[in-house]
């Protein structure tokens, strides 16, 4: 099953298939703007690399992206094999692009892999790579509203550098500015962030701007992530209270109140926890569960 990090840095480039030739800049190679793409058939179950069609005034290629978290040592094989097939399939040339938010899984992902024996290689594979260091951080309004595609995908590879507060905030910035004019739009920016901050202390900053900073949208996708930054601070408050007070609080007790997704309940569990002299004392009343 993938994660929701590995789709996100999938389906932004569906949501915007001139990003790939933007993006391919850092690295020292120019594609022309599409003027058409189309995805092609895929079966993401299986772990391949999302597959588009992209037409272009200088001719048409097959774009494939794959999202890599780690190193695999079969890899280059399966990435081989889905170029060759490609190739035999549609007759066009394909290119595979290797989005990597780990630097170290970067550089190993960019080598090239010579396929043969040495005195004669029949193949070799040659991935397009962008990680952390292709592309640049983004922390200006001004800047992120020129290319908010490019920005979640900077801030979605960039999502383990420290100083991610001000590139999350322009971002947040540009949102509002295009929220204005296409709030679906902006709601889908939204959630492709926050899928592709992964499970990192960048992910639960994002969800606090939008419970916060972003309270103007209205979409079902801002409202849910709302409440996810309601639910998940409240969490934090009950669990911080209970530990200033010097209270502990077992593995069990733990659970319940971080598997709560009831702000509601999690508000009543606050107050009490304001006089409690044990964590127990904070579910009195309470159904077990």
């Amino acid at each position: 099953m993938l994660s929701s990090s590995h789709e996100a840095l999938h389906r932004i480039f569906q949501e915007d298939p001139g990003l790939f030739a933007r993006a391919v800049r850092g690295l020292g190679v120019s594609f022309p703007p599409p003027v058409s793409a189309s995805p092609l058939p895929t079966d993401l179950t299986e772990n391949r690399p999302m597959e588009r069609r992209v037409d272009t005034e200088d001719g048409e290629f097959i774009l494939a992206v794959e999202s890599q978290g780690k190193r695999a040592s079969d890899k280059p094989a399966s990435w081989a094999y889905c170029l060759s097939h490609l190739y035999a399939e549609y007759g066009i040339p394909p290119v595979l692009l290797v989005v990597c938010a780990d630097r170290s899984t970067a550089a190993w992902a960019a080598r090239q892999v010579d396929i043969g024996p040495p005195q004669w290689p029949s193949l070799t594979l040659r991935p397009l790579v962008l990680g952390p260091d292709s592309l640049p951080v983004i922390a200006s309004p001004d800047e992120a509203a020129r290319d908010i595609p490019l920005t979640v995908l900077s801030a979605a590879l960039h999502r383990r550098d420290p100083d991610a507060d001000a590139r999350l905030n322009a971002l947040a910035k540009a949102l509002k500015g295009l929220s204005a004019d296409d709030e679906d739009t902006a709601g889908t920016f939204i959630e492709l962030t926050g899928q592709g901050l992964g499970k990192t202390p960048a992910a639960d900053l994002w969800r606090h701007l939008m419970a916060v900073d972003l309270s103007f949208f209205q979409s079902e996708t801002a409202q849910r992530l709302r409440g996810e930054g309601r639910i998940e601070g409240r969490t934090e408050d009950i669990l911080r209270l209970l530990d200033g007070r010097g209270i502990e609080v077992s593995a069990e007790e733990l659970e319940r109140i971080a598997g709560c997704g009831d702000l509601d309940t999690l508000d009543v569990w606050f107050t009490r926890a304001i006089t409690a002299t044990s964590a127990a004392e904070v579910f009195e009343g309470d159904e077990a569960g």
